[in-house]
C-alpha cells in the first residue's frame, strides 16, 4: 500500500523534471550564436527579392502580413482570397505605407524546427534584449516597398471551387510569366466539440483546408516541374502534429496536409530544386478565431476572447519567411508551452496524451466561459 501511495508523488516529480528539461531545451539548446544566426537568416531571406510569390488567404491574418513583409523584401506578389475588396486594401497598403516597428521583426525565442530533421534545420533565435534602436527611428508611417502597381496582382480565389484553380494558376503565370513560390495559407480553424457538430462542418473543413490546398498545389506543381524549380510552402499548424479538443476537424485537416506534403516530397526526388516546406505555427494573433467553424455552418463564434497572449503575427511571418528562404522541410513556430508540448509529442507520446487530457479539460472550460481556449496556458508579458 505504501508503494501505491508513493506512485503519484513519483509521477509529480517526473512531471516537474520534464517541464524543467523542456524549458531548457526549447530556450537554449539550438541557439549557440544568435547574432550570427540573425545575420545569416536575413541574408538568405533577401533571396526572395524579385521572386514571384503567390499567397492564398491574403486578405487577413498571416496571409496579409505575408504580403506586407514580402513586398518589403521586394518579391513580386499574387495575393488571393475570396474577398476582393480586402485584397485591394492589402495591395494599397503594400504600395502605400503603414506603421512599422522593426523590433517586432527581430528574430526571437519560440522558433523551432522539427527535431526529426537534419542539423541544418536546428535554427533558433533569442530575444534581442534591450530592444532595437532602429525602432525609435523607423516607428512611423513609411512606405513599405518600392513595388509598382503591376508588381502586385490581385486575384479572387475560392479554394472550395476546385474547378477554378487551373484557370487561376494560368492567370498568375500569364501576368508574371512564372510562379517561384506558392504559399498555401488559406483555411479556417474550428471551435466546437465533436458530439455537438454536424458532419457537414467536417466536410466543409476538409474541402477547404485539405482538398482546396492540394488542388491548387497540383496545378502550380505542374508548372514548377516544367521549370524544374520552385517552392511550395504550406501553412499547417502545430495541430497537425498533435491533437486537441474543440478542433477535431481542424486537426484532421492539418494532419492530412502533413501526411500529403511529406509524401509528395518523396515523389519529387528527381527535382532537387523543388522544395516542399511545412510551416507549423502555434497560436498567433490573427482573425482566425473570428472566422472559425462552429457546430453549425450557419453559426459564427460570438466572442473570440483576448488574443494578446499569443505570438504576434509579424513575428510568426518573419520566421516563416526565414524558413522558406532556407528551404527548411518543416518549422515549428510557437511560444511555450505549445512548443514544449510539440517536443513531448515527438519524444514521449504517452506523456503527451496524459498531459493533453489534463490541458484539454481546461481548454473546454475556457471556451465555454467565453474566453480564448488557450488563455490559461500563457502568461502575459508585463
Amino acid at each position: 500500500s505504501s508503494s501505491l501511495k508513493a506512485a503519484p508523488q513519483r509521477w509529480r516529480a517526473l512531471a516537474g523534471l520534464w517541464r524543467r528539461l523542456a524549458r531548457l531545451a526549447t530556450k537554449r539548446l539550438f541557439c549557440p550564436a544568435p547574432g550570427w544566426a540573425a545575420v545569416r537568416a536575413a541574408a538568405r531571406e533577401n533571396e526572395l527579392r524579385g521572386k514571384v510569390v503567390w499567397v492564398t488567404g491574403a486578405s487577413s491574418g498571416i496571409g496579409e502580413e505575408l504580403a506586407y513583409q514580402l513586398s518589403k523584401i521586394g518579391a513580386l506578389l499574387a495575393i488571393s482570397a475570396r474577398r476582393e475588396d480586402e485584397l485591394e486594401r492589402v495591395k494599397k497598403k503594400c504600395l502605400g505605407g503603414r506603421e512599422n516597428n522593426l523590433c517586432n521583426l527581430v528574430p526571437a525565442s519560440g522558433f523551432c524546427i522539427s527535431p526529426s530533421h537534419s542539423l541544418q534545420c536546428k535554427l533558433n533565435f533569442t530575444t534581442n534584449v534591450g530592444g532595437c534602436f532602429l525602432s525609435k527611428v523607423l516607428k512611423r508611417k513609411r512606405k513599405i516597398s518600392n513595388l509598382s502597381e503591376r508588381d502586385i496582382h490581385v486575384l479572387r480565389l475560392d479554394l472550395t471551387d476546385r474547378s477554378s484553380h487551373e484557370a487561376a494558376t494560368n492567370r498568375v503565370i500569364q501576368h508574371f510569366g512564372k510562379i517561384d513560390v506558392l504559399i498555401n495559407n488559406g483555411g479556417r480553424s474550428q471551435r466546437s466539440l465533436f458530439v455537438d457538430t454536424n458532419l457537414d462542418v467536417y466536410e466543409a473543413i476538409m474541402g477547404l483546408n485539405y482538398l482546396g490546398t492540394i488542388s491548387l498545389t497540383k496545378h502550380v506543381l505542374n508548372h514548377m516541374i516544367q521549370r524544374k524549380k520552385g517552392k511550395i510552402v504550406t501553412v499547417s499548424s502545430v495541430m497537425g502534429i498533435m491533437g486537441a479538443p474543440l478542433a477535431s476537424g481542424y486537426c484532421a485537416s492539418k494532419h492530412a496536409l502533413q501526411g500529403f506534403f511529406n509524401s509528395l516530397r518523396t515523389e519529387l526526388t528527381d527535382y532537387p530544386e523543388i522544395s516542399i516546406i511545412n510551416i507549423c505555427p502555434g497560436p498567433v494573433q490573427s482573425k482566425i478565431i473570428q472566422n472559425v467553424f462552429t457546430e453549425d455552418l450557419a453559426k459564427s463564434i460570438k466572442n473570440s476572447g483576448d488574443q494578446s497572449h499569443k505570438m504576434p503575427t509579424d513575428r510568426c511571418v518573419r520566421l516563416t519567411l526565414v524558413s522558406t528562404a532556407n528551404d527548411l522541410k518543416e518549422a515549428w513556430i510557437s511560444d511555450n508551452p505549445y512548443l514544449a508540448v510539440c517536443y513531448l509529442w515527438q519524444y514521449a507520446p504517452t506523456w503527451a496524451w496524459w498531459l493533453m487530457n489534463r490541458m484539454g479539460k481546461r481548454r473546454i472550460q475556457n471556451f465555454k466561459s467565453g474566453v480564448d481556449a488557450d488563455a490559461s496556458y500563457s502568461r502575459k508579458k508585463k
